[in-house]
């Protein structure tokens, strides 16, 4: 019998943070005013985002564009490192320390997340395969779009089926998520883990 093949997938906003790292990230780059600005401007929206009456894509989106149209993309790279690295208090110690982990042990691990890959990859380092949400960029500025679907729900399976390609049996899957936005990559998973690393109930001996 054929052993399956590891695979570890963590969700990153409140999995692998301890807070959503887009509002951190506008503040960061934007600050406060701008930040409350651009969210004041699209209020109405954000309501009914709560209430699943819009999609948080197209609200995530017009912020975006607000805030980042015409920044280029060297520019934008450059923020994003700087805010990795100025906000690594950001990153759940637990967490940080499972995800080592298993890559030391040789496993594949995918960081699966909403956010723009553009900031994830800093945070994590090398090792893991960042899945997120990328930007368009055109004649080397950000549009303020999104150049993929927003990796959330559904888009996280999608999106992880195609980086693992062969067939879903080859694979042993665990994943770690915190939110609705991780529930179907938690069901499509061997072991789904909700919430895991904010107490010291996870354990994975394998």
């Amino acid at each position: 019998m054929i052993e399956k093949k590891k695979v570890y997938c963590f969700d990153f906003d409140g999995t692998l943070t301890r807070k959503d790292t887009l509002i951190e990230f506008i503040r960061y780059s934007k600050g406060t005013f701008l930040m409350l600005t651009a969210f004041l401007a699209y209020s109405p929206m954000l309501i009914l985002m709560k209430f699943h009456l819009y999609p948080n894509w197209k609200v995530k989106q017009k912020i975006f564009t607000l805030l980042y149209k015409g920044v280029k993309e060297a520019t934008f790279n450059q923020m994003c490192l700087a805010f990795a690295e100025d906000r690594s208090c950001l990153l759940r110690k637990q967490a940080v320390l499972e995800l080592h982990k298993v890559l030391q042990k040789g496993y594949k691990v995918l960081v699966v997340s909403a956010s723009p890959d553009s900031w994830v990859r800093p945070f994590v380092g090398n090792g893991p395969t960042v899945i997120g949400t990328q930007l368009e960029v055109v004649d080397g500025k950000l549009t303020g779009r999104f150049k993929t679907k927003n990796c959330f729900g559904p888009e996280k399976v999608n999106r992880i089926r195609a980086v693992l390609k062969g067939r879903r049996e080859d694979y042993e899957i665990f994943a770690f998520g915190d939110s609705r936005g991780d529930r179907e990559m938690l069901n499509f998973a061997d072991k789904g883990f909700f919430k895991p690393f904010r107490n010291s109930c996870y354990n994975d001996k394998g």
